[in-house]
């Protein structure tokens, strides 16, 4: 039970109807959940609108809503009416749960690319030092051993500060999330204030309906992280770092490459040993030390500089962020996989010629012997995006095999189809394999020594959708059961 007056204290409100000297037994925000005694939020999305179930959940026996708009409603039940719903959701959450995020280090990231993995390298650092720490991202959700598959890159305000409170419960000390662009214009991290904030970069990406109008909405539905911290942590070299953190109220302090930022990365330089491949730098700035990241390129480098801003604030050491650094592994994003210690493989998630483009590109200044790219493209998605990707690993890589992704439910060859016509516009050499785990085990069985080779489009994902079906397909166990077919039981990191 809780008080409603209560769970309203931080909100603006007006009881419209009823009486807010109130208890209730739950909070509420999906109307298939609406119990007897509970508090239904109204929420809207973009399909959908809690509104229409006011009625509805009176009739249950509800014993307050959240609205933002007009009501048909019995006259059971108190009504409070606010300006937006899910803000209010945020700061009722937080208090239905005690506000967990005061008792702990909550670290948030934002960006168009890197978040992923620097919440990684972060939570890596960080319990090198002795921390326990909690993890929310793109990825999962990790609570101690326990692993919550992410439907949202950052979930809803509700979901969140349940998150929150089973941390503090599992007496974690910190957690570090990812901050979407989305989870920040829809409100779903209001409700507490953010010890730490981190802006990676920005791009132009999630444009169009249901996601951001344009350019600009995108920047500063990013830039609204740095008005809900104390402490910001930017990268200077971003040429939209200046108009991100505008209007911010937080103290700021920048990463970069170039003499003006507070946490540098010098003298570059590429590391390929045994199979994998990285790169080392000199630190220098608010820290001093020689650093080497197990990753390739240079984005590497800036998700290390963020990682290791953030441990400063913890006080951890040089001998542990060195050490972590080396040991974090991200699944699906540059996820080295040995196979061999003359040649490289790896699994990554690029699924757009964007991300393809950089990866591709970043390989590309080791000078494989040969750099060379499996992939497919998702069905029921655009084609263009299949025509793109396909010209730019015909233009980049030295062999394209083309397999199948998730085909849902078109045909596996109607999508290799369209990908080998953006080769055609290339010079590139492919072959066309369309089983994946035959495809994989080509690119093993035909890999030589100096070779990259990049297993793009799953990443993380342990599935294969076909036909509105999904089935188990990790590329990991798919690699072990090939070399064990092999005879060859030896697959390391």
């Amino acid at each position: 039970m809780a008080a409603l007056k209560e769970l309203l204290q931080k909100i603006q409100y007006t009881c419209v109807q009823g009486n807010a000297d109130i208890e209730i037994t739950e909070v509420v925000y999906d109307s298939r959940k609406i119990t007897k005694g509970c508090l239904f939020i109204c929420i809207e999305g973009a399909n959908f609108d809690g509104h229409t179930f006011a009625k509805e959940a009176a009739e249950k026996g509800a014993a307050a809503l959240v609205v933002s708009k007009s009501v048909e409603t019995l006259d059971t039940a108190t009504v409070i009416q606010v300006e937006d719903t899910r803000y209010a959701m945020a700061f009722i959450s937080a208090a239905y749960f005690g506000n967990p995020a005061k008792k702990l280090k909550v670290i948030g990231i934002t960006g168009t690319k890197g978040k992923t993995t620097t919440t990684y390298l972060i939570k890596s650092i960080l319990e090198h030092a002795g921390y326990k720490v909690g993890l929310i991202g793109t990825i999962e959700t990790i609570i101690g051993e326990k692993h919550i598959h992410a439907e949202n890159t950052t979930p809803e305000s509700f979901l969140l500060q349940k998150y929150f409170r089973e941390m503090v419960d599992a007496g974690l000390d910190a957690v570090v999330m990812e901050v979407s662009s989305q989870g920040l214009k829809l409100h779903r991290t209001q409700g507490f204030i953010f010890d730490i904030g981190i802006f990676t970069n920005l791009e132009p990406d999630h444009i169009g309906p249901n996601e951001h109008e344009n350019f600009e909405e995108y920047m500063m539905c990013k830039g609204l992280l740095f008005k809900q911290c104390r402490n910001g942590i930017v990268n200077i070299d971003d040429v939209h770092c200046k108009s991100v953190v505008e209007g911010h109220t937080c103290e700021l302090e920048t990463f970069g490459l170039g003499k003006e930022a507070d946490l540098r990365a010098e003298n570059l330089e590429l590391v390929t040993k045994g199979g994998h491949i990285g790169v080392s730098f000199q630190l220098n700035g608010l820290l001093q030390f020689p650093v080497e990241v197990a990753t390739p390129g240079r984005f590497s480098v800036y998700n290390a500089l963020a990682a290791i801003a953030v441990c400063r604030h913890f006080k951890v050491s040089e001998e542990k962020i060195k050490a972590a650094l080396l040991e974090a592994k991200v699944k699906g994003r540059i996820e080295m996989v040995k196979v061999s210690d003359e040649f490289t493989l790896m699994i990554d998630y690029a699924h757009n010629a964007m991300s393809l483009e950089s990866l591709l590109s970043t390989l590309k200044e080791y000078h494989p012997h040969r750099l060379i790219c499996l992939f497919g493209c998702g069905g029921n998605r655009s084609k263009l995006r299949r025509y793109e990707m396909g010209e730019v690993s015909g233009k980049l890589a030295d062999l394209t095999i083309i397999t199948s992704d998730n085909p849902r439910f078109e045909e596996p060859q109607a999508i290799i189809d369209d990908i080998k016509e953006g080769i055609g516009k290339t010079d590139g050499a492919y072959v066309e394999i369309c089983d994946r785990k035959e495809a994989i085990a080509y690119a093993i069985d035909h890999g030589e020594p100096g070779d990259i080779i990049v297993l793009a489009g799953k990443g993380h994902e342990d599935y294969q959708e076909i036909k509105g079906v999904k089935y188990p397909m990790d590329e990991r166990n798919l690699i072990r059961d090939i070399l064990a077919e092999r005879g060859r039981v030896d697959i390391g990191r």
